[in-house]
């Protein structure tokens, strides 16, 4: 079982349960072509989003196998909800999950997928036990392939034409990291905040993107 205690911050976000105040926010990006182009779904009526919101405020615990854990992105320097960080437990015995994301285009280009996306991988390796997470996308999705790319996960596979998605043939390209690469990203990423620290005598903690 996986509660986290929320919420979470990053550098620049607040990672939290959605609420029934977050309808405004999540239906203008849920009813964006651009949002679902590379979904299985719709753009979606505020109806429609009313209710994948109340799906999506019970899903803040993973219990079981097949669980989501969805958490809302907020930016903490505006309090503008930017999208959603989504985790799932996919197999109990061979501890495996998959994150996902979707952000508003609004807030594109500030690294904000990739920041929210780290902490789920650290809820699954770290609080879960994870010791495999995928990313899954629409093979035309060179977007969300370079956020998996700086989280440091490896292109596993590409699929060719293996779903029918909205009436055509779409190829499916994976991603993944393993528990031990994970390690291995955050013993390079503490290692190279202890040489900027010695470089420069700040004290202060990298940015990364």
């Amino acid at each position: 079982m996986l509660r986290p205690t929320f919420p979470i911050e990053t550098g620049r976000l607040t990672l939290r349960p959605f609420r029934e105040d977050d309808l405004e926010s999540l239906y203008a990006y849920q009813s964006l072509p651009e949002v679902a182009r590379f979904l299985y779904w719709e753009p979606r009526d505020r109806e429609e989003s009313r209710s994948f919101l109340r799906e999506k405020m019970a899903a803040a615990t993973l219990e079981k196998e097949g669980d989501w854990l969805v958490l809302a992105v907020e930016w903490r320097e505006t309090g503008d909800l930017v999208g959603e960080v989504n985790l799932q437990w996919r197999s109990r015995e061979h501890r495996q999950g998959e994150i996902g994301y979707i952000l508003n285009p609004s807030f594109h280009g500030k690294g904000f997928a990739t920041e929210a996306a780290e902490v789920v991988l650290r809820l699954g390796f770290e609080g879960l036990g994870l010791h495999r997470i995928v990313g899954r996308l629409d093979g035309r999705n060179a977007a969300s392939a370079r956020v998996l790319e700086r989280l440091g996960m490896r292109r596993e596979a590409h699929l060719v034409q293996n779903e029918l998605v909205k009436g055509e043939w779409t190829d499916e390209v994976i991603y993944a990291m393993l528990r031990d690469e994970w390690d291995a990203r955050a013993a390079n990423a503490a290692d190279s905040a202890d040489s900027a620290d010695g470089a420069d005598g700040s004290g202060g903690e990298a940015e990364r993107d």
